[in-house]
């Protein structure tokens, strides 16, 4: 077993399709069968099961998944050690933020690290905050941003930066007008939220609870954008960063809501445990962070 096998098994698994995986690798197809085929072979069990012109991964595939993955992890691990002994002049740094940070706020500063180290290599991925937390504890980032605080033994978080929610309408709406809106009719008003998860929603939540109650949830969307629309359709109230809603008030196709929400502040996670990597501290040292010992955590 090598770990290019893994890393082709692993591949297909996400894909189920061969000729997919094959381009997505930028290989070619009987590479990528043969190296299933050979993984199969040597321990005579099938991972997939053969449907039509299709496969699909079966209980045995699955349960070899979360193996597999994690030693891919390790050897990624392992390299991204290596890479820290040739300093800066190469290596890897995976971030994972939330939608409106990864919309608004850290592009700028992705930008000014890449001119500053362009040999490293930046892969960023976009999920809720509930989902990034996870993904620092599991490993598989090494840098996460979130908006809020997250409560976990293992993760060591700093705020790096602020924004506001703001409540949001449409322009046609009976609230746009009005020069206050009591918190009574903000507990009572349909809302369009986040889903669970997400800081936007948990942030809103918390603020609603402070003010005497919960929302009235009327639907539920995966993105700001999507909620964005949502109130530029004309249903219900929802609240967004200002940031997100900075662009559709200033055309004209929603309104803010005369209720001031707290400011919430931005939080970047790292594992207090794992080996913190170059790349990670030049990064956070450009955020203004204090710089910490790349070595194991005592």
């Amino acid at each position: 077993m090598t770990l290019e096998q893994l890393r082709i098994f692993v591949a297909i698994a996400a894909r189920e399709h061969v000729t997919e995986t094959a381009q997505a690798l930028n290989m070619t197809q009987s590479a990528v069968s043969n190296a299933l085929a050979a993984l199969e072979e040597r321990h005579a069990i099938r991972l997939f099961d053969r449907i039509g012109r299709g496969i699909v991964l079966n209980e045995t595939g699955r349960v070899f998944l979360g193996e597999a993955q994690a030693v891919l992890a390790r050897a990624g691990q392992a390299e991204a050690v290596l890479d820290d002994l040739a300093g800066l002049r190469r290596g890897r740094l995976a971030i994972r933020a939330s939608q409106t940070i990864v919309g608004y706020w850290l592009p700028g500063r992705l930008v000014r690290f890449r001119e500053a180290h362009p040999a490293v290599e930046l892969t960023v991925a976009v999920s809720n905050s509930e989902e990034v937390a996870r993904a620092v504890i599991d490993g598989a980032c090494e840098l996460g941003f979130v908006e809020g605080e997250v409560g976990h033994e293992l993760i060591e978080q700093v705020v790096v930066g602020e924004d506001r929610l703001v409540v949001l309408t449409h322009p046609s709406h009976p609230w746009a007008g009005l020069p206050r809106v009591a918190a009574r009719a903000l507990l009572e008003a349909p809302w369009i939220m986040r889903e669970a998860g997400s800081g936007t929603r948990s942030s809103l939540e918390a603020a609603l609870r402070r003010a005497g109650g919960a929302p009235q949830v009327r639907m539920v969307l995966p993105s700001n954008e999507a909620v964005l629309s949502a109130v530029q359709a004309g249903d219900g109230v929802a609240a967004l960063s200002e940031h997100v809603a900075a662009a559709a008030l200033a055309a004209g196709l929603v309104a803010s809501v005369d209720f001031e929400l707290p400011a919430r502040r931005f939080h970047m996670l790292r594992h207090r445990e794992r080996y913190r990597t170059r790349a990670a501290e030049a990064f956070a040292a450009s955020l203004g962070e204090v710089q910490l010992s790349s070595s194991m955590s005592q």
